[in-house]
């Protein structure tokens, strides 16, 4: 059978919350699934090394079939997606498409706030890159955005803490640096795809009235969407329900912690993107 999956691309296990919801929504497509896990956290990286490092995870992808890639991945999204789109993407593999998850997010969030006044927690490279403060003035210029970065989330969750003092010490902490600021927001997004599994313990320390938004569901049905208006990427992936892991650190850590954010145990397997990421390669020859 036919097997071009849609590529699914993270800096580590956080995507694995997006395609949960994908797989929801659109069972009936092959996945493969990259986290770069050897190089994670992205976030705190600079923007050259953070658009090499997706490059080379894009090319893999695109190498293995993959007709689709989606940047799971806000840090990536943020700081190598415009570039890899206009870039390299024509050079190398004219005919696919790499598509990230802000874009999707600033399309709709506006829709669930009443007081025109949201909350974005992030990293420190997605709040410095200010992608979510362009995307969401675009579609929605009456809401009023403030950002907060988060910087000791994202390694709590990759560590498996995901409750216990530490956690809540840092969950008070940077929930208070941005209400402090931002008076009269109601709807606060989690713009980072490790947050979601913080979201209990964030719920408990904000207050009632303010509404928490995760990407997953919102992604997912963009990719409906955009797979309804473009048959012609469309007919290109496979439907055989596959779903496949790669990551370029350790299957072992890999599967451990894949469970916690995908839902259900996985076997992965040990990929070397930097081999194949630094020679760009017609792929559509």
């Amino acid at each position: 059978m036919k097997y071009s999956p849609i590529g699914i691309f993270d800096s580590g296990y956080g995507g694995l919350t997006v395609l949960r919801e994908i797989v929801k929504t659109l069972p009936g497509y092959d996945y493969l699934y990259l986290g770069d896990n050897a190089r994670s956290p992205y976030g705190p990286r600079d923007f050259d090394t953070i658009y090499h490092y997706t490059l080379e995870c894009v090319q893999y992808l695109l190498g293995q079939g993959c007709p689709l890639v989606i940047l799971a991945c806000n840090t990536a999204s943020a700081k190598a997606l415009r570039n890899i789109q206009q870039l390299a993407l024509p050079q190398i593999a004219p005919g696919r498409r790499v598509l990230g998850v802000i874009r999707p997010t600033a399309e709709v969030i506006g829709q669930f706030s009443q007081t025109n006044k949201v909350g974005v927690l992030g990293t420190v490279g997605t709040v410095r890159s200010e992608s979510y403060l362009l995307e969401i003035g675009k579609f929605f210029p009456e809401l009023e955005v403030f950002q907060q970065a988060c910087p000791m989330w994202v390694p709590l969750v990759e560590n498996g803490e995901l409750e216990g003092e530490g956690v809540a010490f840092f969950v008070k902490k940077y929930l208070h640096e941005l209400l402090e600021r931002a008076a009269g927001i109601d709807t606060l997004l989690l713009a980072c795809t490790h947050y979601p599994l913080l979201q209990p313990i964030i719920q408990r320390y904000l207050p009632e009235h303010i509404n928490i938004i995760a990407q997953g569901g919102i992604v997912a049905e963009s990719l409906k969407d955009y797979l309804h208006r473009h048959p012609e990427i469309d007919i290109k992936c496979s439907k055989n329900g596959q779903r496949t892991f790669h990551t370029t650190g350790s299957p072992e850590d890999f599967d451990g912690h894949a469970a916690v954010f995908y839902g259900q145990k996985i076997a992965s397997v040990h990929v070397n993107c930097a081999k194949t990421g630094t020679i760009l390669q017609h792929l559509e020859d």
